[in-house]
């Protein structure tokens, strides 16, 4: 009865059944393009992980967990954390390199924000313009700021922290530097985007109350720029989870995540079985995380 029902959809006698329909072509291309470049990917993905890995690197259809195994650290000699390690190593340089973005961008955007209007776009182009040039060059450019004939390796090696004539590469320090000049965009412009609306009444009116800094800006501006800062979060975490870039440029072979693992199980090792179990607890942890992040989120809009 419900699909005979006549209705008027813009001036247009239809039924439910025909709006459905008509609905499901719309939807079909956007479908398809999904299935095809996400979906049908993330199978092969899965079974590959189930092979083998042939004597010379090639593949064998001999389902097994043991790939997901060794990822779990158990080989032939024993129990290694070597693998879960690295896993919680990459999960760490994601939190904290998103961490630093989120509280960097915040003084940035108030501060375009703040600007006379025409000046704004410049500050936003400066923004945008890392986009415009590919990311291993950006990491290279890291290498000359870094050099040590450059003010900051000089700094570092008058206060002790390095020798003499050494770079602040490869380390640790330099990875971070790295991973956050990459993503401190993707906070930054949907950060923006909530900032220049902002309704600054509300924190006026916080301000009247005699409320702390701290308070007026976890209770009057946290929450209007909170989806915004969600977007942001997602956009950095999930590809910095990934990345291997510039850990293997500017940490060396001495900070390994899980990207440059995955890179050298599908390049050097030709070890592609194991390279997908890793791909797969990659995209699992990363799920994980994004839906703890998700859950306080939801805990902190009930508050």
């Amino acid at each position: 009865m419900k699909n005979r029902l006549i209705m008027i959809w813009y001036g247009e006698l239809t039924t439910r059944k025909s709006l459905l329909r008509r609905g499901l072509v719309f939807l079909s291309p956007g479908m398809l393009w999904l299935m095809v470049f996400l979906v049908l990917p993330g199978l092969v993905l899965v079974a590959v992980s189930f092979a083998t890995r042939g004597a010379y690197g090639q593949l064998e259809w001999e389902y097994t967990i043991e790939n997901y195994r060794r990822l779990m650290g158990f080989s032939l000699f024993g129990w290694t954390s070597d693998y879960l390690l690295i896993l919680w190593r990459s999960v760490l340089v994601a939190f904290i390199t998103t961490l630093v973005s989120v509280i960097l961008s915040y003084p940035l955007c108030f501060f375009i924000a703040t600007r006379k209007e025409r000046s704004r776009y410049l500050w936003l182009t400066l923004v945008i313009i890392p986009f415009w040039t590919n990311m291993v060059i950006r990491a290279y450019a890291w290498f000359l700021i870094l050099a040590p004939e450059m003010p900051f390796a000089r700094l570092a090696a008058s206060l002790g922290f390095i020798a003499e004539g050494s770079p602040l590469y490869p380390n640790a320090f330099a990875v971070y530097i790295g991973m956050v000049s990459m993503f401190l965009p993707f906070v930054t412009l949907p950060l923006y985007a909530s900032v220049e609306k902002l309704d600054w009444s509300l924190v006026e009116a916080a301000q009247d109350l005699y409320a702390s800094r701290i308070r007026v800006f976890s209770q009057a501006i946290l929450p209007q720029t909170l989806p915004e800062l969600s977007v942001g979060v997602i956009l950095t975490f999930v590809p910095a989870m990934g990345m291997f870039v510039v850990p293997d440029l500017l940490g060396g072979a001495k900070y390994m995540l899980v990207g440059n693992l995955i890179q050298q199980q599908f390049g050097a090792s030709r070890d592609w079985p194991f390279g997908a179990a890793i791909s797969m607890g990659l995209m699992v942890l990363t799920m994980i995380t994004l839906q703890i992040y998700r859950r306080r989120s939801k805990e902190t809009d009930h508050r």
